[in-house]
């Protein structure tokens, strides 16, 4: 990938995530990113072109820096990784995870952000497997909760309070994807 639409790329996720998806314009990607005008929309045609880009960006940028493994042996491993996960969507990546969280309420009325499902379904793919491994088939099924947990921990980091504990309530979330709820 050439430097000047990584630039652009990164400079349209964080304007999304401090400023929201109005925002987004090749022009302030431009003006954000240091580049000439013009730079971002030779790379990104039209704006669903430019969100589609920010999309895979995010997804693909997500899943390298994560280190996800592709297995997890034990209910405490998932723990510990989905903890780190946690800690770093909501400190230093917070601004992806806005841009991220953004372009999921745009995608309710706009097609070029229907992509991000798709990314959202090979996540969720990804985390029955692991649950599958360390608890059967039973927790796999109980995925969607997972993720819904830890998307929920996320948002109130990212919004109401960004040092709040998370480790105890994804332990919690995990036992119960693993086993079951609580009798």
């Amino acid at each position: 990938m050439s430097s000047t639409r990584r630039r652009a790329l990164e400079a349209a996720v964080n304007l999304i995530g401090t400023e929201g998806i109005r925002a987004l314009t090749h022009g302030r990607v431009d003006a954000a990113a240091s580049l000439p005008p013009g730079s971002t929309s030779n790379h990104f045609r039209t704006r669903a072109a430019l969100l589609a880009g920010v999309i895979d960006w995010i997804a693909e940028s997500e899943r390298t820096e994560g280190g996800f493994p592709a297995s997890v042996d034990s209910e405490q491993a998932l723990t510990e990784m989905l903890v780190r996960v946690a800690e770093i969507e909501s400190g230093p990546r917070a601004a992806r995870t806005r841009a991220r969280y953004a372009l999921f309420l745009e995608a309710v009325d706009d097609e070029a952000v229907l992509p991000l499902r798709r990314q959202r379904r090979i996540f969720e793919e990804w985390t029955r497997s692991l649950l599958d491994d360390i608890g059967g088939p039973e927790a796999a099924a109980r995925a969607p909760m997972l993720m819904a947990a830890c998307d929920g921990l996320l948002l109130h980091r990212i919004t109401v309070d960004p040092e709040a504990p998370i480790a105890a309530s994804v332990a919690l979330a995990v036992a119960a994807a693993v086993h079951g709820p609580a009798a």
